[in-house]
């Protein structure tokens, strides 16, 4: 998602359940350097790949968050608030909030359809 526009830039699939980083992973899309990727804790390794990446920090029962961890993952998650609401419209939509009954086959097809009819009807407000 691009954060000035609000609209979807890029999606990936695979067939039954995969893990967000793994499927990261294998699609293997890269960032421009200067491109700031904001992603939640299932992205942990995603440093490693792209530098540029600002990911929450965890607790753990042996090391506490302190304060200014605290603030840092405050200010991520009020920067990621934008990706959450564009997967709350696409969610309106039911093709990802509900168990898909259609041809598997077909689900990037519609789902790539409903990301563009997002993408349009955000041109028209």
């Amino acid at each position: 998602m691009d954060k000035n526009t609000k609209k979807i830039i890029c999606t990936n699939f695979t067939k039954g359940k995969m893990h967000d980083f793994r499927l990261f992973k294998n699609s293997k899309v890269h960032f421009k350097n200067d491109t700031k990727s904001l992603v939640d804790t299932g992205y942990t390794g995603i440093k490693k790949i792209h530098a540029n990446s600002e990911v929450p920090k965890k607790r753990s029962k042996k090391n506490p968050l302190t304060k200014e961890d605290k603030k840092y993952n405050q200010k991520v998650s009020s920067d990621r608030v934008l990706n959450e609401n564009v997967i709350g419209a696409i969610k309106t939509f039911r093709i990802i909030a509900d168990k898909y009954r259609n041809r598997r086959k077909r689900f990037g097809l519609r789902f790539n359809l409903i990301s563009g009819i997002y993408n349009y009807e955000l041109e028209q407000i």
